[in-house]
């Protein structure tokens, strides 16, 4: 089948990263500057769409569904595409060479991957420069006559380099296609890739209204507060440390080097000075409030109140889950409080004085009703669904531990089962021995892929009131009730450390280890599958023989070698495996007729006519059993809402 590589340089006042794809493109002054494209490995062509139109052969090629689109990160040219355009391009004609990268566990970046590969084809280190000079707004300044855009005719010599480089972009595309040629992605993840493109698409219903009230009244709560702040004190700005530090000292004729969260909290506890203690409880409070979050919403809705681009396919590239963007769904404050369709109304009534009179804490109320500034359509409900308990499920099934599968059997409550299991003595939430239930889940937590004493500290098992001395028994007990989890980290790790050793194929527990022109490969019941990128066995810090790999480095974001093992390698089958469950829940989902908005972690949130499905229907295809997993026991639960939130 015959493919056209493309690659666009494109033109938007909207800020690409914050706001996201589907608003840049949406903007009143987006267009496309320069459009560069390949038939197979034909000569590369670049058309200067600031002097011409797409040729007609180009344009009939876009929309030939005989011809496939190529693109590095396609949802970008796909979406520019068709709001240039103004008509559907199907993502079924499409291929994101992106996603086949990140897959195989390499960078997401272009110049990343090509770098990482060695390619002869390298991207053009002039492109930074040259896209803030062409691509964004620019300062107006006497130099430049008061202009905010800088055009061709302002830097001609510039302009043949963005040419070039907009080529150049295309030749290193059409490199990687090729280096990668002996891989391919799974069928199954293009069909999810395109699912995934029609559900960004859809994007989510933005309560407008509420949002801009939100912030209104935080900037109210602010000023209100600052204004009290700079009354007590008198200084001259209250949002100084160095200042407010001088004031404190001078008050109570006490140092505090820091003004942070944990020092002022101590700083509170000691003082008996009303004033000073007032003060602050007001920074404090200040602190507290922030809507970056609302704003976030507000700037990238499209024009029809719309959020579009909130999650991104494969955004990890060892498990393939998806990640969040623009206002990261994956990390929306919860709901707790008791009637939020009351605190919605009184936000949206617009008495700024009534609403701090009921809701005395107004940054953590406005905090709460985040989540239920993304709404359904007009006489449409939110079904909201999510798989219970789906990773310790998983690896109970992985690992065979039949005590824990027994438990999801019946319905119980795994961390309750836990803890019986781990002291010997019958557990009940809210009942006998309940005390229990919260050392089990903290256990449950914290040691599944291979923790120890270090992973219950960093889970908070000191502030849960457990004591130093109980970490390690804990440690024991558990490992003791579940040992055939402790086997399946040692087993999975065997494999690996086997097939890097040169064993054609490793299988553990139905993960098939195999190392592939450099790459690891941990084959997934699913049929999809983990890369390690150049594995290797060194000598690790502790003197025994460790699996090392390179991959991105979660402290700087750099390329570089890290080392892993048996308990994180399971949780990396674990959550890998969980995911796809997930993706043949979204597959279903859709095909049922269920339009997904959007997902976060294992939940799915589908806008639905009120006439429209059931919540019944959607946990019960949540929980169907899965082919390729015969003996996973999946559960799902949900609730209805007429805005998001949690149950």
């Amino acid at each position: 089948m015959k493919e056209m590589s493309i690659d666009i340089e494109t033109y938007s006042s909207v800020d690409l990263i914050k706001q996201g794809v589907h608003a840049y493109a949406c903007a009143p002054d987006f267009t496309i500057l320069l459009f560069a494209y390949a038939f197979d490995d034909e000569e590369i062509d670049v058309i200067d769409l600031t002097k011409e139109g797409l040729p007609d052969t180009v344009l009939a090629a876009l929309v030939d569904e005989s011809i496939i689109k190529t693109a590095y990160n396609a949802n970008f040219e796909r979406t520019c595409l068709r709001h240039y355009l103004n008509r559907e391009l199907p993502a079924e004609q499409w291929r994101c060479s992106q996603v086949l990268a990140a897959e195989l566990g390499l960078p997401r970046s272009l110049k990343n991957v090509a770098e990482v590969l060695g390619l002869a084809e390298q991207k053009d280190r002039r492109g930074v420069n040259l896209i803030n000079y062409f691509c964004k707004p620019c300062k107006p300044t006497k130099t430049n006559g008061g202009r905010t855009r800088n055009l061709p005719e302002h830097a001609p010599d510039k302009w043949v380099d963005f040419i070039e480089y907009n080529r150049q972009d295309v030749a290193v595309e059409l490199a990687i296609k090729n280096k990668l040629r002996c891989f391919s992605l799974p069928q199954s993840e293009q069909k999810l890739w395109e699912i995934d493109q029609r559900i960004n698409e859809r994007g989510v219903g933005v309560d407008l209204q509420l949002v801009e009230k939100a912030i209104e009244f935080n900037t109210k709560f602010q000023e209100k507060n600052l204004a009290e702040m700079t009354r007590l004190t008198g200084l001259a700005n209250v949002n100084s440390v160095a200042q407010l530090k001088g004031w404190v000292r001078t008050e109570t004729g006490r140092e505090c080097e820091s003004l942070d969260k944990k020092a002022v909290k101590a700083l509170m506890a000691e003082t008996e000075n009303p004033k000073v203690k007032r003060v602050l409880e007001l920074r404090s409070a200040v602190a507290k409030s922030s809507v970056k979050k609302y704003e976030a919403m507000r700037n990238s809705a499209c024009p029809d109140g719309r959020l579009r681009g909130i999650t991104q396919f494969y955004g990890a590239s060892r498990t393939g889950r998806w990640a969040g963007r623009i206002v990261q769904p994956q990390n929306l404050p919860q709901n707790h409080l008791p009637d939020l369709d009351f605190a919605r109304s009184s936000l949206k009534n617009d008495n700024y004085d009534m609403f701090e009179l009921v809701f005395d804490k107004v940054p953590q109320v406005l905090s709460e009703l985040i989540r239920t500034a993304l709404i359904p359509k007009s006489e449409h409900r939110f079904i909201v669904s999510d798989f219970s308990a789906i990773e310790a499920r998983v690896v109970a099934w992985l690992a065979d531990e039949k005590w824990r599968q027994a438990v999801f059997a019946k319905g119980g409550d795994i961390y309750c089962a836990s803890a019986e299991q781990m002291f010997k003595v019958p557990v009940k939430k809210h009942g006998i021995n309940g005390h229990l239930r919260q050392k089990g889940k903290i256990a449950e937590l914290a040691l599944g892929y291979g923790g120890s004493v270090g992973a219950l500290k960093s889970m908070g098992a000191l502030e849960m009131g457990l004591e130093e001395g109980e970490l390690q028994p804990l440690v024991d007990a558990w490992r003791l009730a579940n040992r055939k989890i402790t086997k399946l980290w040692y087993t999975i790790e065997k494999a690996a450390v086997d097939a890097v050793k040169g064993s054609p194929s490793s299988i553990a527990h139905g993960i098939t280890f195999n190392r592939r022109a450099g790459i690891l490969f941990a084959g997934l019941p699913s049929g999809r599958r983990i890369a390690y990128v150049k594995p290797r066995l060194e000598i690790n810090k502790f003197g025994r023989e460790a699996l090392t790999y390179m991959g991105i480095s979660q402290t700087n974001g750099g390329w570089t070698r890290l080392e892993t093992f048996g308990g994180k390698l399971t949780e990396n089958i674990v959550q890998a495996i969980a995911r796809d469950c997930l993706a043949e829940s979204i597959k279903r989902l859709e095909k049922a007729g269920y339009e997904i908005e959007f997902h976060v972690h294992d939940e799915v949130i589908i806008d639905a006519p009120k006439d429209f499905g059931s919540l019944e229907e959607v946990t019960e295809i949540m929980g169907r059993g899965i082919p390729w997993a015969k003996g996973l026991l999946l559960n799902a639960d949900g609730y209805e809402c007429p805005y998001y939130r949690k149950d």
